[in-house]
């Protein structure tokens, strides 16, 4: 009898119309978990090497934790997984919602599709079976209709994962959208979705997810709530900023605990890092060519963060989340009504990364992109790049369909936006991201591009956490910056459960930050292999910030499955997913140290905050880190005693 997982799978075939399951043996969970770990398996052996990312033969999954439905907290995530149109290498994209539970709930770990529909279709999977219909009358349409629409014909109980207007479109840069507006937005596997015609996954069930030890978990996670639960009074958002700004101030930093993290989360969201994250350096301006002196407390008022909890009518919580760091807000001035709160990548994205000071745009922007399913962060980071490409005249209003492209200009912006989304004029352009944008337009556009591997990094600058900055060239999707940072290392506080590890200094001299050396290289292997672990259990990033004294990961894995492994054996599996995900890339012929544009790096560096006059020693840094992880430190490659040690010896 298996717990925690079903040990099921469902394939789709949209060129045959068929569906068939897939039974796989307790030994692939052992050594994969589910979730990404287990899709990482599968998709190593299904998708042939250097197929068309948006053709019949890649294949989309959607898949579960291995935690999730189990009764276990902060459980919901589940993941988009395919080969990336955007990238060309391993994608993925993290979603909350309802998703997970609901894949669990109709008999499966995950739902993988292959294939192209000759027309519009969506699959509706309840109990084991599986029905094709016509979406014809969908197509069109956005993600907020349809699933408004679907729950209409399928009831209020079913889970939907679809695609908006640029998905369909093959936009490079769409996502998939789940419960409302939740974005499964990186990778560009909305557009995966979209070429195989597939507008919804429509998902629902009674199957019960087995555990084994229920009161032991059930007591692990009374530890979680109370931690949770915790709160101490907070200020108004304006008076946060100023702690940013002591920050920036100050020679030294101190060690980032996760508790105190969640508190901002529980007050105001991801909405609460705002004003913060300008003063202290942590959120890039003006296409990161900004410093807070640009966008400073005069302009960046208008993202208080109170100007964004004040509209919210409810908390929103994913399934099995006691935070809530999401919200439901009111509809005025909206044209999506119970549209969701703009969460931190999307405000920072339309606002100090373009100079936009008119907080009512932000409302309006987010709605526009969770009903297109378009990614808010190379959204918004593909028109920086167009703004300083029209700034240095590498675009004229002729290119631009008559719109005047400079630094805070909102309607123009939002006509912009809304030409991404409909590929119209220019935005046919810039649809695809601004690494595509910046191969059509030459010259010197690629300056202005800030991405690494293909992908818009998202808005923490790696000049303030170098951390940030080796994950993003590291990882087997590039430009990632949910894997690890040195912060992350700090708030994971993973050396009270796993002997070896460096412990985080309580304070310590910036100028450490910018280290490379072996301790470093360490941390952030460590961050990486328990980022599989999170992903492929299904648990939120945000939970794991408590720390790992706190969240019972390792506990709760054992408890669930009546498995017996160490915290340093879970860490092996993290380290083997890993490994999969990165010979996945060397089949694609991909470089696995992913390009990344200098100014991210702080070359020349920054003049101003908290990063200033400091670059980061990339190189180095790789090759201390492939050592760290058993590879070759010259290309990243896993060598032949990284496979056997960690039994991927059928890999070589």
């Amino acid at each position: 009898m298996s717990y925690g997982y079903l040990g099921k799978i469902l394939w789709i075939d949209l060129s045959k119309k068929n569906a068939e399951e897939e039974i796989l043996p307790d030994k692939i969970f052992r050594k994969f978990l589910s979730g990404s770990g287990m899709a990482a398996y599968l998709l190593y052996r299904e998708i042939p090497a250097k197929v068309d990312a948006l053709g019949a033969q890649n294949i989309l999954g959607f898949v579960s934790g291995l935690l999730t439905g189990t009764g276990t907290l902060f459980t919901g995530r589940w993941m988009a997984v395919g080969k990336s149109p955007l990238t060309g290498m391993w994608g993925e994209a993290n979603c909350g919602g309802t998703l997970s539970p609901a894949l669990k709930h109709a008999g499966y770990d995950g739902i993988f599709v292959r294939g192209i529909s000759p027309k519009p279709v969506y699959a509706l999977v309840v109990d084991g079976k599986t029905e094709f219909l016509d979406a014809s009358d969908l197509w069109g349409m956005d993600a907020i209709q349809t699933q408004t629409i679907l729950r209409q014909r399928h009831g209020k109980q079913c889970s939907i994962a679809c695609i908006g207007q640029a998905g369909e479109k093959l936009s490079l840069i769409a996502g998939i959208v789940n419960d409302g507006a939740r974005l499964a937005a990186r990778s560009g596997l909305g557009a995966v979705m979209g070429s195989k015609k597939l507008k919804a996954l429509v998902v629902a069930g009674n199957i019960q997810v087995k555990v084994s030890q229920h009161e032991l978990t059930k007591n692990l996670n009374k530890s979680v709530s109370e931690s949770v639960r915790r709160q101490i009074p907070l200020p108004s958002g304006k008076i946060v900023k100023f702690a940013g700004m002591i920050m920036r101030w100050l020679p030294v930093q101190f060690a980032l605990d996760g508790w105190f993290y969640k508190l901002l989360l529980r007050k105001w969201g991801t909405s609460g890092f705002n004003q913060i994250g300008i003063e202290m350096g942590d959120t890039p301006i003006k296409n990161w060519g900004g410093t807070h002196r640009d966008f400073g407390f005069r302009h960046s008022r208008s993202i208080d963060p109170d100007n964004f909890i004040r509209r919210e009518q409810r908390k929103y919580h994913c399934y099995a989340c006691p935070l809530g760091c999401g919200g439901v807000l009111d509809a005025e001035g909206s044209e999506v009504n119970g549209h969701h709160k703009p969460e931190y990548e999307t405000i920072q994205a339309w606002s100090s990364l373009i100079m936009n000071e008119d907080t009512e745009s932000i409302f309006l922007i987010n709605d526009k992109l969770n009903a297109a399913g378009m990614d808010s962060i190379s959204a918004g980071a593909t028109i920086s790049f167009a703004i300083e490409c029209f700034e240095n005249g590498l675009l004229t209003k002729k290119d631009t369909d008559g719109l005047e492209l400079f630094w805070g200009n909102t309607p123009a912006i939002l006509e912009l936006l809304d030409k991404m989304i409909a590929r119209d004029g220019i935005g046919n352009l810039l649809a695809d991201g601004s690494k595509k944008a910046a191969e059509l337009i030459g010259k010197n556009s690629r300056d202005f591009a800030m991405q690494a591997g293909g992908q818009e990094l998202a808005f923490h600058d790696p000049r303030y956490d170098p951390g940030l900055a080796l994950h993003a060239v590291v990882e087997p999707t590039p430009g990632n910056h949910t894997k690890g940072a040195w912060q992350y290392y700090e708030m994971f506080r993973l050396w009270t459960k796993i002997k070896g590890l460096p412990r985080a200094k309580f304070l310590y001299w910036k100028k450490e930050k910018y280290r490379a050396d072996d301790d470093q290289a360490c941390m952030a292997a460590a961050c990486s292999q328990y980022s599989q672990l999170l992903e492929s259990s299904g648990i939120c990033l945000f939970g794991a910030f408590l720390g790992a004294d706190r969240l019972p990961i390792f506990e709760w894995l054992n408890s669930v499955t009546s498995w017996t492994y160490s915290p340093e054996e879970y860490m092996q599996t993290g380290l083997r997913i890993q490994t999969l995900k990165q010979l996945f890339n060397a089949r694609e012929g991909a470089s696995l140290r992913h390009a990344i544009n200098k100014r991210l790096l702080g070359i020349p560096p920054l003049t101003a905050g908290s990063a200033k006059g400091y670059s980061v020693d990339l190189d180095t840094l790789v090759r201390k880190y492939w050592q760290a992880m058993g590879w070759n430190p010259e290309n990243g490659q896993p060598t032949e005693k990284c496979l056997f040690d960690l039994e991927l010896k059928e890999y070589l």
